[in-house]
């Protein structure tokens, strides 16, 4: 019941459609597992008993908040749940070894160590899979995370688990039962100490029942609001105008779909929805992620019809700019200048495709590109050791290994528009606060979100993928654009407000005010500290705490 009651009460915090005041519910989702796990520990349970009730609080907790995945491709979505949970198992098990080997005290303060040292590697490794980190937890309330801009969104998972921590701290203190002499694993003797007092040692003024905790929830949040409140958005501003095509893209967006639109008429209506909104006034023109599907060879481009339609398009508007979603492949000269996810045939040669960012600075500048970097694992990116299991799973998109890129490309100013200088974010990686900082490290003033949300069908996948861009335009204090080619299509200012959104599932386009912000915020400047120091820090105490285990066996000996 424990272990079915911490998953349920998680994923109240991420509810089907965002609601604030269930973001509360983050702060006690954890607090289910710490009894469970007391509670086990107590009876000196075996350790494949301690995980299998683990693993079915996270099998669950992965389950119902990330279901919408299956929508892509069924397989896809089970291997998600099933292999996301298990890799969660290790920082709760690594807790767990710790406690036993050096106390309550520090055995407790490590579990936000770990779990935030694994939040971190679960942002850059191949397997990456970020959407149950707990600070982004906080996409339906940015009004109370307005702090992220200093400590990014692991400062919101650091929060959950003091409060969480305090909590159980709380209830030890009040509920006798629960505060009871342990034995066998937790029972290490006189220097451990009493139970109640061995997790958090609470201040002597806190006399009245969960003081701590309340405050410990109320000062953030009264802080973020100090400082939402006294923020004003900053820079010069210009006009952009986001497009939504509104493709099917399991009937309509591709060739072979029962109901395919050619891509000709493909580009007459991104044309036309951009026409319908367009202004003297208008400096830069959104399409979604692969707006122009077909593959683009990038050396041959501008040979392309389309290119030049396009080209003669931007020549009727000038001072006009265009970033658009396209595919594209490059080749490689030979085997040894290829990259790591470069395919080979024997009439093209050595070549990588691209899921691409493509920006018409004007009618005859040459295209810039971006090559999208943080890629869907099983699907984008391959391991490896996977490809032969995963390499016939859809999670919507390109299927197969793409090629990226290790920059964080910001786009040229137009000479018009000096401080317009476009952050190329796509899709999936809006998921990504320091990967989104770094645009503004290298002087984006402007995040511009391009994306195909339909993979999901109407499901919470692309409710939270909106919001999560409000977290990113709190880090960065930028404004963001999004085109999506169904989904939302909008603007969310520098405070995280969404200030226009269009409905999904039907054609339109959004014309916008934004802001031109090039002041870089610390969390932007500085990067990932909290996850960086947690790794150094779980690093550190697993070797102590293994020292202190071989130390313990040899005496014993």
């Amino acid at each position: 019941m424990l272990a079915v009651l911490s998953g349920l009460l998680l994923w109240g915090g991420w509810p089907p459609q965002p609601s604030a005041p269930l973001s509360l519910l983050l702060f006690i989702g954890w607090v289910p597992y710490l009894l469970m796990e007391r509670q086990l520990t107590r009876q000196g349970a075996r350790k494949r008993r301690v995980f299998a009730y683990t693993y079915l609080f996270l099998v669950l907790w992965n389950a119902v908040t990330t279901w919408w995945v299956s929508y892509a491709e069924l397989t896809a979505g089970i291997a998600a749940v099933v292999l996301n949970a298990l890799l969660m198992c290790l920082p709760l098990m690594a807790f767990r070894q710790t406690k036993k080997r050096l106390g309550n005290r520090i055995g407790y303060l490590s579990l936000p160590v770990f779990w935030i040292a694994f939040e971190q590697l679960h942002l850059t490794w191949d397997l990456t899979w970020p959407w149950l980190t707990l600070g982004n937890g906080f996409e339906a309330a940015p009004q109370w995370v307005q702090w992220y801009e200093y400590t990014g969104f692991l400062g919101g998972s650091v929060w959950v688990w003091v409060v969480n921590l305090l909590l159980f701290h709380e209830l030890l203190k009040r509920i006798p039962a629960l505060a009871a002499s342990t034995r066998g694993q937790e029972n290490l003797g006189k220097n451990s100490g009493p139970d109640r007092r061995s997790i958090i040692a609470g201040p002597a003024f806190a006399r009245g029942p969960f003081v701590i905790p309340a405050l410990a929830i109320l000062l953030p949040i009264g802080l973020s609001y100090l400082i939402g409140a006294t923020y004003q958005e900053k820079g010069p501003t210009t006009e952009v105008i986001v497009v939504q095509p509104n493709l099917d893209p399991y009937v309509e967006k591709f060739e072979g779909g029962a109901k395919f639109v050619p891509y000709d008429e493909q580009l007459t209506r991104l044309l036309a929805l951009s026409e319908q909104k367009l202004t003297p006034q208008t400096r830069l023109v959104m399409w979604p992620e692969t707006a122009l599907e077909e593959s683009y060879w990038e050396n041959t481009i501008e040979s392309n019809p389309k290119i030049r339609r396009i080209r003669e398009w931007l020549a009727r508007h000038p001072g006009v700019a265009l970033l658009t979603g396209i595919t594209t492949i490059d080749s490689y000269p030979n085997k040894e200048a290829a990259s790591e996810t470069a395919r080979y045939r024997d009439d093209l040669g050595y070549y990588d495709v691209f899921n691409t960012g493509a920006y018409f600075a004007d009618a005859t500048a040459p295209i810039a590109f971006y090559h999208k970097s943080r890629l869907v694992p099983g699907v984008e990116k391959v391991p490896p050791l996977l490809v032969s299991i995963v390499s016939h799973i859809d999670l919507g998109g390109t299927v197969g290994s793409v090629g990226s890129q290790a920059e964080r490309t910001v786009y040229p100013a137009h000479p018009s528009v000096p401080a317009l200088r476009v952050a190329p974010v796509i899709c999936y990686e809006s998921i990504y606060g320091d990967f989104v900082a770094k645009y503004a490290r290298n002087g984006a003033t402007l995040l511009s979100v391009i994306t195909n949300d339909a993979w999901w069908h109407d499901s919470p996948g692309y409710r939270r993928l909106l919001r999560l861009g409000a977290l990113r335009c709190i880090e960065t204090r930028r404004d963001l654009a999004r085109s999506a080619n169904t989904g939302f299509t909008g603007f969310i200012n520098q405070k995280g407000e969404i200030t226009q959104v269009e409905p999904a599932w039907v054609p339109t386009a959004s014309r916008g005010t934004v802001h031109l912000n090039d002041e870089v915020t610390f969390y932007a400047r500085y990067g990932e500290l909290i996850g960086q120091g947690t790794q150094i820090l779980a690093v550190l105490l697993l070797l102590v705490a293994l020292a202190v285990g071989w130390r313990k066996k040899h005496l014993a000996q």
